[in-house]
Formats: C-alpha cells, structure tokens, sequence
C-alpha cells in the first residue's frame, strides 16, 4: 500500500527490509522468501533469497488462474509491414507454454543461456517469456548487430541456442539477420547448438543443416511445457551494455527482486493498474523493453504494446498520434529524441490534430537528458502531465521520478523530480564528500542498491566492483554528473565524460545545450568539450536546423554566443558553432559526445556497435574539416 512518497522514502532507507517486504506482498510467490535481505558471499546485498516463484507465470498464467485470460495481452502494432495484432492473456500463455517446449525439445535446461537476435515481432516476446517459464537465461541482442559485436556476446554468454528471425526493417529497408548471424557465429569461438530462425515473408533466410530450424514448424512441434519454481535469487537475463573498454558488460537481473521492483514500479511511478493500456516505445533489445515492454505491464496485468517502426517515415511524424488514439493507451514512455524528430518535421503538430488523445494521461521520457525547449514544446502541444526520470541498464527501473501513484508534484524543467524510494542518492566530489544545494558533482546511491538492481556482471565479479563500487567504496558511481537544488530536485546533467573542465571552471555540456536548444531556428543540438591549448577545452556547438529555416551560420553562430554568454557566462568561452546535417546516435538515441569529442580532437576512437548510423560521423567529420574545426589526421 502507498502512503506518502515522503513516508515511504524514508521507510525505505531506514528500515529497508520492512519496506520492501511490504512491497513483495504485491505479487504471489509459491514459497514466501527466508531472507528478505542479506549479503552474499561477495558481500552484495541480495533480496529474496529462498522465495520461490517463476516470473512467466506471475506475467502470464497468473492472469488467466484469475479469469482474465480473454484480456489482451499484447498489441503487435507495425506500421512498416502494415499489421496490427491482439494477443489475449490466454494465446500468449499458450504459445509461450509451446515455445518453452520447443527449448526443452533443444535440451535447454534451467540455467543454460537463450541469446534472442530479432525485430520487434510477438516472437521475440514470446521467446523471452518462454525461456523464464523453464528458468533458461536469455540475452536478448539488438536486431541487426553487427557480426563481431554478436560473437562478442556469443562468446560471453556461450549460449545454447540462438532464437533469430529472417529479417528485420528500418524504414523502408530489410535488414537480412540471418549473414549477420552466421557470420557471428563462424568468427565467435563457442558454437550454438541450435539455431532456430523466424521466417518473415519480406525475406526467407536459407537453413543449414540439422543445427538450424524453422520457427513455425519448431514451435507446432512442440508440446507445452510447464513452469518451473526458481529462487528469487536465481538469475532471469543477461543484457549487454557498454564498457569503457570496449568490451560489453553482462548486467545480471535476478528473479525475485525484479518482479518486486517492476511490480511496485507500475503502480508508484507509472499510475497503472490492471488493464490498462501501457506503451513503452522502445525496443526488446534495450533495458526499456525488457522492464516495461515484456515484463512490467505483463506482471501487473496491463496491456503491452510492441511497435515495430519509427516516430517519423513510418510513414509520417503523425504516427506516434495514431498508434496512441487508435489503442487508447493511458501511459507512454518515450525517448526525448524521438519527439525532437517528430518537432523537427511537424513543428506546430498539424498530424495530431485528427487524432483522439482523450484516453493519454501520463507521458514518461527517459533514455537520455530531457531539454527545456523539448519540455516546454511537450507541454504545449499535449494537455497531459510531461514527467522526466532517469535510470539505467544496470538499475532496471527508474532511480529518480515524479511518482503519479503518490500524487504529482511540481515538475521543474530539466529535473526527473526525486530518488524514487529505495535510492539513498548522492551527489559527491572528487574526495567524496557531500556537495552543496546547487553545486555539481558525481552521482551515486548509497548502499545497499534496492531489488532489481544488477548483484553482479555476467561471469565477471570484478569487474562489477571495479566499475560501480571502487571509485567511492559503499556508493554505487552512476557515471552522470548533476545536482540538487535547494528544495532537493534532482538534475542529471550528462555522463561526466561529457563535463569540459574550461579554464578551470567545470561546466556541463547540458547545461549549454538547453540554452542553443532554445534558439527557434534549432532543431536539435549537442555540445562537446574540445582540446584548447590555452583553456584545456573549449565548447563546441553542433546544431541541426528546423526544416524549412533558412540562416546564415554566421548569424546563427552571433546569437548562439550571445545567448550562451547571457545565460551561463563569458567564462564558458562558448565561440564555436557548426550546423550539421544529423547527429551521430545510439539506436536508442543517445548523442555519441564522446565519440565526437575524441573525433575532432584526434584522439583515437571507437565506434560503438550501438550507433544508428555510421555515416553520419563521415558527414559530421566533412562539415567540420570544411570550416577547419578539425583537421585530417594520417
């Protein structure tokens, strides 16, 4: 039960076995956990241990037990092959029942390791459910990862079988999987013992001998297979994100504490309740649709849905207005970038005018910085609250939130509000010690970290600790620099790669991108920190136009820096701004800053496998050699 966020806030730190004992009264455990908190051999604090439950039923059967097995589940909505699909509570329970059979026909047992490499199709969801409901750990794997980034986790994960699909589509574009996939598989040292492949009718992928099979006829085959009573602390999935080494780190989600947090999350954050329609626009490959595509809604009984396109050219900026009016969601969670898109082609919403938005009361953004112009742009055009809030892939739900199920607060432009109870947030410096209202600093949590956090990396303890927990011993480091007002308002100001130390004053990158963000000729920008030989760095500006403006750079530029000088201060040496034809992003839409940053100032760099699209740092590179921002190197 809720009571105040004030309440259970403070309950949750002080007393955190009583609170979250509280909590996991919410869901249904075939055994009631012995331990609700306690440390492990490495001496993390565990949740759950010895209560048994299995996280495809409590998503699942539960529902149908409960009589709402008519109930749909899942809404397959896909504009780019022009299919929209309901599945109900109980064909989605029947299907996950066969495919968990077909992996028990593939000798996977609890504990063997499932990779997932597909589009946003059912399959993919139902592959997911399927390997919890027999305690098999998946990983799912971003649809189109390149060939070497695939074998990496192939090689980390030594998996199995490999669940894979024939194609994927971008746009207009189909994306073959199936070379991608045998190409990993032929450079990555450990060897699948199976590949079972989802055949789409816009390209069929040939199959290769007895290891590889065809999903339709895989899963008729198949009988239904029953789920299997796991501990909480047995592990549900591994994801991948990335390392400053290169190397993908395996994030390790256990059982028990995920269904809590998720559970709990639903409710308290999001302002859900069983059947409601909940969109999470997202992709099964990223930590936003594992928690609340598949198993967030599923468990607290909403209905789910999966969308296979784009916010713009599938096939219009209008097509975010249509999906959420046509299946009456109540809750959306979203990418600012995404939006950014849609305000880049459709600036006064003219495509959202037809459309019915009456059943939307909550809109979620995370994923990266929420700017004040996009905030206020949202705020405009949507007459439903706009609530920032920030986690990770290795937290698995959100750290800080303005939580609906206690009761909005006042939401402050460029703050995702408050910790969310169960994170003792800090904000220290380079000594560790607590820093004052205002002033910025590494973010951190103090321990313990509450259930759903990661207990480990895959195979790699050290790791763990080397890259969380030894910079400020008993905190975990986020890796975001930011601050907290007088009145406690979190703000995540970037990655703390993306802090410039500017003639020894340490300034955000964020902070100069709200104010070039609220020019009205930009459309979107980024702002990186470049070597300067007499101020260590400099600020850089790398804008993109709204369509149709038309401005000299030159002026463009005289008004940026004078905006910036206004508004955060000559000392900010803001002198420098290039218009770019597109920004370099993640799939997810992160702005590679650091990539660029090491780019311009020849460092050597990495391209990440997450980034949408290559080519787009060749036509950054291009723009900024032309006007001698950088130079070629050999």
């Amino acid at each position: 039960m809720l009571t105040s966020y004030e309440q259970d806030y403070r309950r949750s730190l002080e007393q955190p076995e009583l609170f979250w004992s509280e909590q996991a009264k919410a869901i249904e455990w075939f055994a009631w956990p012995e331990k609700i908190m306690e440390k492990d051999a490495n001496g993390v604090v565990r949740w759950f241990g010895g209560g048994k439950l299995n996280t495809a039923w409590l998503a699942l059967d539960r529902h149908v037990e409960a009589g709402r097995g008519d109930q749909v589940a899942l809404i397959y909505d896909s504009p780019v092959t022009n299919t929209v699909a309901r599945i109900t509570y109980r064909e989605l329970t029947e299907r996950v029942a066969k495919v968990a059979g077909g992996l028990l026909a593939l000798d996977v047992v609890q504990g063997d390791r499932v990779i997932i490499y597909m589009p946003m199709v059912p399959e993919a969801v139902i592959a997911m459910l399927a390997c919890a409901r027999i305690g098999a750990v998946h990983s799912v794997v971003f649809g189109g990862f390149a060939a070497r980034e695939l074998a990496m986790r192939i090689d980390d994960a030594s998996p199995r079988v490999i669940l894979s699909a024939s194609c994927g589509i971008e746009f207009q574009s189909v994306i073959a999987y199936k070379p991608l996939l045998d190409e990993a598989i032929r450079i990555a040292k450990h060897k699948p013992e199976a590949c079972v492949v989802l055949q789409r009718e816009m390209l069929e992928a040939p199959l290769i001998g007895s290891r590889e099979h065809d999903w339709a006829e895989w899963e008729a085959a198949a009988k239904y297979a029953p789920w299997v009573a796991l501990d909480a602390l047995d592990p549900l999935y591994i994801l991948y994100t990335s390392g400053t080494t290169g190397r993908p780190k395996g994030v390790l989600r256990d059982q028990g504490g995920h269904a809590v947090a998720l559970n709990y999350s639903m409710a308290a954050i999001y302002g859900t309740d069983v059947g409601d329609v909940y969109w999470a626009a997202s992709d099964v490959g990223w930590v936003v649709g594992h928690s609340y595509i598949v198993y967030g809604p599923l468990i607290k009984g909403c209905t789910t849905l999966l969308f296979e396109g784009k916010p713009v050219r599938t096939p219009d900026a209008g097509t975010f207005w249509r999906v959420l009016a046509e299946h009456r969601v109540k809750t959306f969670f979203v990418a600012p970038t995404a939006f950014r898109a849609i305000r880049k082609e459709d600036p006064h919403c003219e495509l959202m005018r037809n459309h019915d938005l009456s059943a939307l009361e909550y809109l979620f953004v995370a994923g990266e910085r929420l700017d004040p112009p996009t905030y206020q742009w949202l705020n405009e055009v949507l007459e439903v609250p706009v609530i920032d809030h920030w986690w990770q892939t290795e937290t698995g739900w959100p750290i800080c939130s303005n939580m609906v199920g206690y009761g909005l607060v006042e939401t402050r432009p460029g703050s995702p509000t408050f910790p969310v109870p169960g994170y003792d947030l800090k904000i220290l410096d380079e000594d560790g010690k607590v820093v004052a209202a205002g002033q910025d600093g590494n973010v951190v949590v103090k321990e313990p970290l509450p259930p759903g956090s990661l207990p480990t990396v895959w195979g790699d303890h050290d790791r763990f600790v080397e890259s969380y927990w030894t910079r400020y011993p008993g905190y975990y480091l986020t890796g975001d620099g930011g601050y907290r007002d007088e009145d406690g308002y979190v703000y995540i100001m970037g990655r703390v790669d993306d802090v410039m130390n500017v003639a020894g004053h340490r300034l955000s990158t964020g902070q100069m991108e709200e104010v070039v963000a609220d020019h009205p000729a930009v459309a979107e920008c980024a702002v990186v920190g470049i070597r300067d030989p007499d101020k260590g760095q400099v600020p850089l500006g790398l804008v993109l136009l709204k369509d149709g403006v038309n401005i000299e750079q030159s002026t463009l530029e005289e008004e940026l820096i004078q905006m910036v000088r206004g508004d955060v201060g000559a000392f900010a040496n803001f002198r420098k701004v290039c218009v770019v034809p597109r920004l370099p992003k993640t799939r997810s839409g992160k702005i590679l800053r650091q990539v660029l940053r090491q780019m311009i100032d020849g460092d050597p760099y990495k391209v990440p496998s997450t980034i949408d699209d290559p080519a787009i740092l060749e036509e950054v590179a291009s723009v900024l050699l032309d006007l001698g921002v950088m130079e070629v190197n050999e």
